[in-house]
């Protein structure tokens, strides 16, 4: 048995943090959720509003906010292309001071507090698969840099951190996550390649479909969140947290179809600018420090993440 603490989980209502809300509240501990639905939906976390030791607030954490709690996950940022670069000064705001704010308030608390950083920190590699010693490849000022520098910016203010006030971090980087409850129309490949495959439209590759992803299912990434959390004080990241198992974005499409019946044929387009080719983890560090790697194999998660997706078309939502 955990003992109970109170967690404030920032993005709490997104894809990952309702999920994290969910394990967490299923430990005992009571969690504070904060979320300004910028990319996120209430929907998300409605069957956890019954939980007496739930409570969900709107706020935007690039202001200050104000509440006692043990230990903080800051989870929140627009995730996706098409959401961060939809308007990215407010991206960099979310990053850089969000992480400022989050921090401050670790800081006056002298909670534990734990970074969703990302595996976009490392751009476009030439070093494969990644280790958290790979400085990256980053266009500092492309269309995907709002993202990629906003989060190696909170990075460096978290270990700005550790080092001048000793603040106990977690920084993780979190590479491709998938599964229920991920937005329908975020823009990336998972999601984008079920909900065309449901509706019998052309699944849209870009580029050949050579390029790589490796795949997360939610339940292993929650999972080596929490376990993360617990560890020693001295082991502080960066870490990097995702599935090693590497599939072209070619080979998804064609499991999609595959698990959907669909009649979807695949259209290939041009590529985007500053999309990485390849992207896998190296996850030795998780597995030597936490004893953790994921447990879903790709085509069992898709299956339960469709049946998400086919729930909400079918519902009309």
């Amino acid at each position: 048995m955990h003992l109970r603490k109170r967690v404030l989980v920032t993005g709490g209502s997104g894809f990952l943090g309702s999920h994290l809300c969910g394990r967490l509240l299923n430990q005992g501990h009571e969690v504070l959720c904060a979320d300004n639905f910028f990319s996120s939906a209430r929907a998300n976390v409605e069957h956890l509003m019954d939980n007496r030791r739930f409570e969900l607030i709107r706020h935007d954490v690039t202001f200050p906010l104000y509440v006692e709690v043990d230990e903080i996950y800051n989870l929140a940022c627009p995730a996706s292309p098409v959401h961060y670069q939809h308007d990215p000064v407010q991206t960099i705001k979310i990053c850089v001071h969000g992480a400022i704010n989050m921090l401050g308030l670790a800081k006056r608390l002298t909670a534990r507090i734990y970074q969703a950083s990302t595996s976009e920190v490392y751009g476009d590699p030439e070093v494969h698969p990644q280790t958290e010693d790979y400085w990256g490849r980053v266009n500092p000022n492309g269309i995907r840099s709002c993202y990629d520098e906003g989060k190696r910016c909170a990075e460096a203010l978290f270990f700005a951190y550790w080092r001048q006030s000793a603040l106990p971090v977690k920084v993780g980087r979190i590479f491709n996550t998938y599964g229920p409850r991920m937005h329908p129309n975020d823009g990336r490949v998972v999601s984008n390649f079920i909900m065309q495959a449901l509706k019998n439209a052309p699944v849209t590759i870009y580029g050949n479909g050579s390029q790589t992803r490796s795949f997360c299912y939610v339940d292993d990434l929650v999972e080596c969140m929490l376990r993360f959390m617990d560890s020693p004080d001295d082991f502080v990241g960066p870490m990097n947290m995702g599935n090693p198992v590497e599939f072209s974005v070619m080979e998804l499409a064609e499991k999609v179809i595959d698990i959907t019946g669909s009649r979807s044929p695949i259209v290939c387009e041009p590529l985007p600018r500053d999309d990485p080719k390849q992207r896998r983890p190296d996850i030795a560090l998780a597995r030597e420090k936490l004893g953790w790697e994921p447990a879903v194999p790709l085509a069992e998660g898709l299956k339960k993440t469709v049946a998400y997706f086919e729930k909400m078309l079918h519902s009309g939502m």
